[in-house]
């Protein structure tokens, strides 16, 4: 499989790996089929900037590398911002995916906004997020992501 050498990169180097001890958003994706498991812990400001984000994947270098690159991708930006992620935006920013390996991008921007549905809940403000998580086939994988639980606290 051909793998780009920013792909490789982020896998041999991932960016931002841990956790945030005192985290207000995590969001915890899975893809039962695949096994891939992404955990995501955003800091967000008073003002709805990101100013720390962290991931904890369990999967394939390709879902590592995703993970890495999304996180890049929405550090220091507003929560609008993130929100406007896309996996296309991570496999264009990676140099390109393999196309069996394009769920994994998938459920890097699922596990981002996961996270941001948890900051909003915590802050008490209704939203939409976690019933448009919702994957549409795109990806040939034909698996169904509406099993995702957000942990409670």
């Amino acid at each position: 499989m051909d793998y780009s050498e920013k792909v490789m990169d982020h896998f041999a180097h991932p960016r931002n790996v841990g956790e945030i001890e005192d985290a207000n958003g995590v969001g915890t994706v899975g893809n039962a089929k695949c096994g891939d498991i992404m955990k995501m812990y955003l800091k967000v400001d008073d003002s709805e900037i990101i100013t720390d984000v962290k991931f904890k994947t369990f999967g394939c270098g390709a879902a590592i590398a995703t993970s890495s690159m999304a996180t890049e991708m929405i550090k220091g930006k507003s929560i609008n911002d993130a929100l406007g992620l896309t996996n296309k935006a991570v496999i264009e920013a990676l140099g390109g995916l393999p196309a069996v390996k394009i769920h994994c991008s998938v459920l890097a921007e699922e596990a981002v906004k996961s996270a941001i549905a948890d900051y909003y809940k915590r802050k008490g403000i209704e939203n939409d997020l976690t019933r448009e998580m919702d994957c549409n086939g795109c990806c040939g994988c034909e698996h169904d992501h509406h099993h995702h639980d957000t942990e409670e606290e």
